[in-house]
């Protein structure tokens, strides 16, 4: 049984305490004072026992109650720091003044490869190998810049916390050993929060819905997969959009733009570099997105702009999973599925001499090809609208609406940059004006690369003139494609009588 003798504070009672228990032969098997408390665990006391030693103990000067304790509170933090410490996924060392390591998790029995028994009192020194690191800490009180460390022959960035005696003199540390996966899976959490699935891809034309049908198969293939479109298209969302239908979708996701760096930063990005690899480097060295998307997934975008060295490591990395930071000696393996798009037509390119045609063959396993907004028009106008309705939203304006004029001038315009140019025109548009209908002059699209056949602005004196000018190209445009009053009323997704009759006022048709 364990009790807790409550105690007004003075010399000796502790001791007038315990030779109550010892006069009545009780063991006591574990004795905790924290004033003004007194916690005894007596194993052999039980309830009759009780209320006898609760009388004698009352009759100690000083002591107010005596009451049945559940388990004593020492052994409670420890049962508490125990499973705290189980709980942590990153290894977690305590160490002491000397370095010696006195208490470790499973996390951190695990890393270092030994047994319990053997990990506890190994110096640290001896447990990363590399003696100077070790006496610089020591020699800082365990003040150091996170720094990297090898264990077991695994890299880890470790930080510590140095922890002081009350007089101020360190008394040790306690050390978190980070994996560059641990790593990468938060850095992911944090830059991919608000990334979905292919519900995020917009569009309901046949030609999306083909492409999400069969992304959606490639997704759940563990194989490297090529997107090829052209720029604003959304190739870095489809990507995504496959990680997270994958098998590896909680684990981290990382891009990586090849035309956006010079090839040694890009190097540097992508398989890390080692401790003092050139100037300016961290003196601990720095893991790539390759060991940090350890067990998930990179996305190389514009994989076409990537340099011939580039090319040859990656190559390297397809065929055997391994790689060499730069600068390093070691050799790496990270499980990692390749992503890659492109715009360019890398076929060309090989036929050029310009991209490797063996790394093509190792991208190109899966493919899929995004078709360009001027290809899926009937998405145009409900693509519109939600970028509206976020516009308005970023900007804090009430929600606004597109004029049937606006709307179709969005469906006569080719749209060379995609989905960006058209998410563009509309903030500009929503940023700029102050109406709640969004017209065909505050889209801002004369010079956009308007069609030869659609009227210029400038040209027309009416608004009726306008949407005449867009909606007669329109049809000319898609007549061709659907050659029926019906098709192409299915596909406008208006009737077929308001069709016919455009159709005749514009003299489109047979004749």
């Amino acid at each position: 049984m364990r009790i807790d003798v409550s105690f007004a504070d003075r010399v000796g009672i502790a001791q007038e305490i315990l030779f109550k228990l010892a006069r009545r032969s009780l063991d006591v098997s574990a004795v905790e004072v924290e004033p003004p408390h007194l916690y005894i665990e007596a194993p052999a006391l039980d309830a009759a026992g009780l209320e006898q030693l609760r009388r004698e103990l009352l009759e100690v000067t000083g002591v107010e109650s005596v009451e049945v304790l559940a388990m004593l509170p020492g052994v409670r933090r420890r049962l508490y720091l125990d499973a705290l410490l189980a709980s942590q996924q990153d290894p977690v060392l305590a160490v002491d003044a000397d370095g010696v390591i006195v208490v470790a998790n499973a996390a951190a029995v695990a890393a270092s490869r030994l047994p319990e028994q053997r990990l506890i009192g190994l110096s640290l020194r001896e447990l990363i190998g590399d003696a100077a690191l070790a006496e610089t800490l020591l020699a800082k009180g365990y003040r150091l810049a996170p720094t990297e460390v090898h264990i077991a022959g695994e890299p880890f960035m470790f930080d510590s916390v140095a922890l002081h005696e009350p007089g101020g003199s360190v008394a040790g540390a306690v050390l978190t050993l980070h994996a560059p996966h641990r790593i990468g899976e938060r850095l992911s959490a944090l830059q991919n929060y608000s990334a979905g699935g292919f519900e995020s891809i917009l569009g309901e034309s046949p030609a999306i819905r083909q492409l999400k049908q069969r992304a959606a198969r490639m997704a759940q293939v563990d194989a490297p997969l090529l997107i090829h479109g052209e720029t604003g298209t959304g190739k870095e969302l489809l990507a995504h959009a496959c990680h997270a239908g994958s098998r590896r979708r909680g684990e981290p996701f990382f891009a990586l733009n090849c035309a956006a760096l010079p090839e040694s930063l890009a190097e540097s990005e992508l398989f890390g570099y080692a401790p003092g690899a050139f100037t300016g480097a961290l003196r601990s060295g720095k893991p790539g997105l390759l060991e940090l998307a350890d067990g998930g997934t990179v996305f190389l975008d514009e994989v076409g702009e990537m340099s011939p060295y580039l090319q040859a490591k990656l190559l390297r990395f397809l065929n055997d999973g391994s790689f060499r930071r730069v600068g390093g000696d070691r050799e790496l393996k990270a499980d990692v599925r390749i992503i890659s798009a492109t715009h360019r037509a890398l076929e060309q390119m090989v036929a050029a001499g310009n991209f490797r045609q063996d790394l093509l063959f190792r991208l190109d396993v899966l493919h899929l090809q995004v078709p360009p907004l001027r290809e899926r028009r009937e998405d145009i106008v409900p693509l519109a609208e939600v970028f509206v309705a976020r516009a308005c939203a970023q900007t804090g304006r009430p929600t606004a609406r597109l004029t049937p004029a606006a709307r179709a001038a969005l469906l006569a315009n080719p749209w060379p940059g995609n989905l960006r140019q058209l998410q563009n025109v509309i903030f500009r548009a929503v940023t700029m004006s102050e109406a709640a209908m969004i017209d065909v002059d505050d889209l801002e699209l004369a010079g956009a690369g308007a069609d030869p056949g659609t009227p210029a602005l400038e040209a027309v004196g009416t608004l009726d003139e306008a949407v005449a000018g867009y909606e007669k190209a329109l049809l000319e445009r898609l007549y061709p494609q659907f050659p029926s009053t019906r098709k192409l009323a299915e596909r406008l997704g208006a009737s077929h009588s308001a069709i016919a009759q455009r159709l005749r006022r514009y003299g489109i048709g047979p004749r």
